[in-house]
């Protein structure tokens, strides 16, 4: 497998992000073919979709602003969590840890790093639906392609963050292993493999976290067959069967 970088000018508001990636892609000799990944961070198709909020313009509620002084983050910061996430777990300093869209996340996915000074950068909206409609733009230009939308996260125990998908397009997020003999025929009992988390962090890798300019990665030779009718619903598992959210949500309902 090999990812690309796809490295572009400043995204704005407005911008058509296919052509961008064509346009970026060509010109490092790494153009885009049928059969490939292409991976989009989820803060560029944000910004392209105008979810740059100026937090000038934000009133804090009185949950944002008891939110703000518990885990020492600006008030209006505090109110666009409040706003965005489906649920807040709890935290620890500067960071709110909740549940967006399925995926546990700090800050609902909203950040200030690579956003102009004074604004925050929000998720799109619809990130499923936004990986759907990018992969008909790319059908548009010829081009047979999966996509991903991703973000990166934290993981429980462990330092730094990873890559996670938050829409998919053009194959299944999910291989099931269940039932699969391992090296002495034993077969497995739960395993499976999260193919688009996998593929999330390794453009995630490419991509950066700070000053790269990389919001666009090109994935290929990833074991996956490209097949329509899949989305990122199907790495969803219900919280009393999740392994931590299970112990999570139950202590924090006893509060």
């Amino acid at each position: 497998m090999q990812v690309f970088g796809v490295k572009t000018p400043l995204i704005k508001s407005g911008d058509d992000l296919v052509a961008l990636a064509l346009k970026c892609s060509h010109a490092a000799n790494t153009p885009i073919l049928s059969g490939d990944i292409v991976v989009f961070s989820a803060k560029v198709i944000g910004v392209s979709q105008g979810r740059l909020v100026d937090l000038s313009k934000i009133t804090p509620t009185k949950k944002a602003m008891a939110l703000s002084r518990k885990y020492s983050i600006e008030p209006p910061f505090a109110e666009l969590v409040v706003r965005e996430a489906d649920s807040i777990l709890g935290g620890v300093e500067h960071a709110v840890l909740t549940v967006k869209s399925g995926i546990l996340v700090a800050n609902a996915g909203i950040d200030q790093s690579n956003a102009p000074p004074g604004h925050a950068a929000l998720w799109p909206e619809d990130p499923q639906g936004s990986a759907d409609a990018l992969k008909k733009r790319f059908k548009d230009h010829g081009l047979d392609v999966g996509v991903l939308v991703i973000d990166s996260r934290t993981l429980p125990l462990r330092m730094g963050s990873s890559g996670v998908a938050l829409g998919v397009s053009g194959f299944s997020p999910v291989e099931d292993l269940r039932g699969t003999p391992d090296l002495y025929g034993r077969p497995m009992k739960l395993k499976r493999a999260a193919i688009a988390d996998d593929i999330a962090s390794a453009a995630n890798l490419i991509m950066g976290e700070t000053s790269e300019s990389v919001p666009i990665a090109v994935v290929r030779g990833a074991p996956v067959k490209l097949e329509e009718g899949h989305t990122i619903e199907e790495s969803f598992i219900p919280q009393d069967q999740c392994l931590i959210m299970h112990l999570l949500v139950p202590r924090r309902q006893a509060e």
